[in-house]
Formats: C-alpha cells, structure tokens, sequence
C-alpha cells in the first residue's frame, strides 16, 4: 500500500509532467501600486486598501479604523483623483505603465541570458496587477524557485516589508511551495549608484550646474526609525555613494552642493527630517536661485515625483524666490536602470541554473 507522501509526491510529479508550459523559476518585480482609475470611486478602493495595511500605518487598529472610514476616506479620495488626473496618461497610471516597461525589459534580457525556463512578471501590492494573481499564475506554470525583488531601492517596513507580507500571505495558501529568495534592498548597488549619477550628469550637460542638487527621499515617520527601520541608514548610505560616484566626474560639485531630504510626509506625527518644501522655501529665501531635485528611492515615476516633486514643490520654490527649478525624472526604464536591476538579479539567477 504506498504512503499518503508517496501518493502526494506521485501526484505532484504527475502534475508537473502534464504542465508543458512548467518554468523552472518566476521572477517577480513589485512596486506599490495605483488606483484603476483617476476618480473618487477607484481612489477610495485604493487608498482603503493601501492605508488598511498596518506597516503602513502603525496606530491601534481599532482608533485608526475609525479615522480612516469615518474621515479620511469621505475627503481624501475626491482630493487625490484630481492630483491623478494631472498626471494620468493615455496608457493608464504612470507608475503601473513603467513597472510594465521595465518588467518587458528585464524580461528580454533574462530569456537571452538564461532561457525560457525563466518567467518575469511584475505586480502591484496595492491594486492591479495584485501579488496574488501574478503568484498564482506562476503556481499554474509549475514554477519551482521564486525570485521577489520589490522595486524600492531602500528597505522599509512600509514597503518592502509590506511585499513580503502579501508574497507569504500567498503562499501559505500552496499545497507546494517553492524555494523563495526575497531581495530586500539594493540601495549599495554599484551600478544602480552609476545609473543615478548618469542620469544627473547628462542633466547637468544640458542645464547647467545648480546651486544646490536635492536627493528627495520618501519620508517616513520618525518613530519608525528609532524603533529599527534602517530605511534611514539606507538612505544616508545610496547619498554617501551618489556622491562619491559624482565627486569622480567632471561636475564641479562638491560636498557642500548637496543636501539630502524628505517628502511626502502625512499626519501630525514627526517624520525624517529634514522636510523638503521646507528646505527648498529655505534655500530660495537664503538667495539659491538654481535647484536640481532627484528622489533616488523611486524606481519609478508616480504621484509622488510628477506631482508633488515636478510641480507642487516647484511652486514653494519659486514662490519663496527661486527662479530655475529642475526635477530629474526618475531611473524608470531607463537602459541602464535595467543594467542595474539586471545585475541585482543575477547572482541568485545564476545560483539556481
């Protein structure tokens, strides 16, 4: 009589044997997500889902619940479709249309460096394309090793931690599961590193040198930070690198030149510091008439850059009398970028051949 493993076994092996389409390993890139839609409806569905998350949020879930559905959610929504309809394109949402490039690309690349026995695809951990589905599509291609690589350079808690969340949450739900590698930040790349001096340098040919470079980063309440995030460290450590990379070029640019912030802060609470309208009104008001601005902690970009970043903070700047104001768009599909990414992949690609 053969054993309940044995049958178990036997059936996974059959099923296995019946898949043509069976990958060896799935690769999966995350980013955070969009709402389907620039209106209230979507954005109320997204933003439900994106501020329920408690790495996201970190207050008495009972208090917070309160809050969210009886204020947040009745305003914020109407306010942020309207933010995303100044930025939403023909394609869809930029964020999702620019994973979507990058994931086309590093897909091309790992087909014609390890075959097609690798399968790339990218997903949303809030919205579409879920985590859930694009897992389960791999399940459905037999996938036995499975690479998550979110696509934000700096590990958060918020984040990165949140991706994580979602991938297990997924797969504890598989009778098999396969072997998982997580990669959890990339924020010391080497080539990453160059692709942002790259960027800056081919924008400094074109518009000058600035009086003062801005590296923009997510913000992230302070707390955070103290309770063991090291998002912040990472964040000093890409700056540290930016720099050094850049001091190597001819660029005239020297330690003073630059000046590391936050943004995107939300609520009462203290977050990392120091702010960035807050820092760009002071630069102007202390006679800085040039800025170049740069968020190295996007991959992508989003509401985030083109909004808040490309014009909201223009507006403080020049309000508060600046006259030239540069936002550098983010890395996104950039060739380079995915050089970059490519070579985050690799060494754990080349670990399971």
């Amino acid at each position: 009589m053969k054993s309940r493993f044995s049958a178990k076994k036997n059936n996974t092996e059959q099923s296995k044997e019946n898949n043509s389409q069976a990958v060896k390993t799935g690769v999966l890139l995350t980013n955070l997500g969009s709402p389907a839609a620039p209106n209230s409806g979507a954005l109320r569905h997204y933003l439900r889902e994106f501020l329920s998350d408690p790495r996201v949020v970190e207050i008495p879930r009972f208090i917070w619940m309160i809050i969210l559905h009886g204020i947040i959610l009745r305003i914020r929504p109407k306010k942020s479709a309207k933010l995303y309809q100044g930025i939403w394109t023909e394609q869809g949402a930029p964020l999702v249309v620019i994973s979507q490039a990058q994931q086309e690309k590093i897909a091309q690349q790992v087909e014609h460096q390890y075959g097609s026995d690798v399968v790339v695809d990218v997903a949303m951990r809030y919205g579409e394309p879920s985590i859930e589905k694009v897992l389960q599509k791999f399940q459905q291609q037999g996938v036995d090793n499975l690479i998550v690589l979110p696509l934000y350079p700096q590990y958060a808690g918020p984040t990165t931690a949140s991706t994580f969340d979602a991938v297990s949450r997924e797969l504890q739900k598989w009778r098999y599961v396969p072997s998982l590698h997580f990669i959890n930040s990339y924020h010391n790349n080497p080539q990453y590193i160059q692709a942002l001096a790259n960027t800056i340098s081919e924008h400094f040919n074109k518009h000058g040198k600035p009086d003062k470079l801005v590296l923009s980063y997510h913000g992230m309440p302070e707390l955070f930070h103290q309770w063991g995030d090291p998002y912040y460290d990472f964040c000093q450590i890409t700056t540290d690198l930016l720099k050094e990379e850049l001091s190597t070029r001819p660029l005239g640019l020297t330690d003073d030149d630059f000046l590391m912030t936050f943004q995107s802060r939300f609520g009462k609470a203290k977050w990392l510091q120091p702010y960035t309208d807050e820092t760009l009104k002071n630069l102007a008001k202390n006679g800085n008439k040039h800025i170049a601005i740069i968020s190295p902690a996007f991959s992508a970009d989003c509401l985030e850059t083109l909004e808040e970043l490309e014009h909201e903070n223009r507006n403080v700047f020049i309000q508060a009398g600046g006259e030239q104001y540069h936002y550098i768009a983010a890395l996104n599909d950039r060739d380079d970028h995915i050089d970059a990414l490519m070579s985050v992949l690799m060494p754990t690609l080349d670990s399971l051949k």
